[in-house]
């Protein structure tokens, strides 16, 4: 009985040590992919990103914090929430009108001339 204790232990324990190294491969699998998804967010990735942003909810800002212009995003934000509440809507209409002219100003320029205007430059409006 003693020997089949051993045996299924040893079993057991082998078992274990190749889950482990599965668990351990598919974790760093995992980690490469993830980094090198989230490391793609460069040039085109952020141009088409912040397009479709300023476009869908461009009133809120959140393309400007995409690209890194967090006192232009907060300012966009400020004026959606607080000025279209007291002004029943218009200011974040206003806002709403800017996103959607950045989102298409955005997704006309190339690739290139859109790396170089916002993001080596730091164009914050238009």
């Amino acid at each position: 009985m003693s020997e089949e204790n051993k045996d299924f232990g040893d079993k057991a324990e082998e078992s274990a040590n190749e889950f482990s190294e599965g668990a351990k491969k598919t974790a760093n699998e995992f980690t490469a992919g993830a980094k090198e998804a989230f490391s793609g967010a460069g040039g085109e990735n952020k141009k088409m990103l912040a397009g479709i942003l300023a476009i869908v909810i461009g009133s809120l800002g959140i393309h400007k914090f995409i690209l890194g212009y967090q006192k232009e995003g907060i300012i966009m934000l400020v004026i959606t929430l607080v000025l279209g509440a007291v002004t029943c809507g218009i200011g974040a209409s206003a806002m709403w009108v800017v996103g959607i002219i950045e989102g298409i100003i955005y997704l006309t320029k190339s690739d290139e001339e859109f790396y170089n205007t916002y993001q080596v430059g730091r164009k914050p409006w238009f």
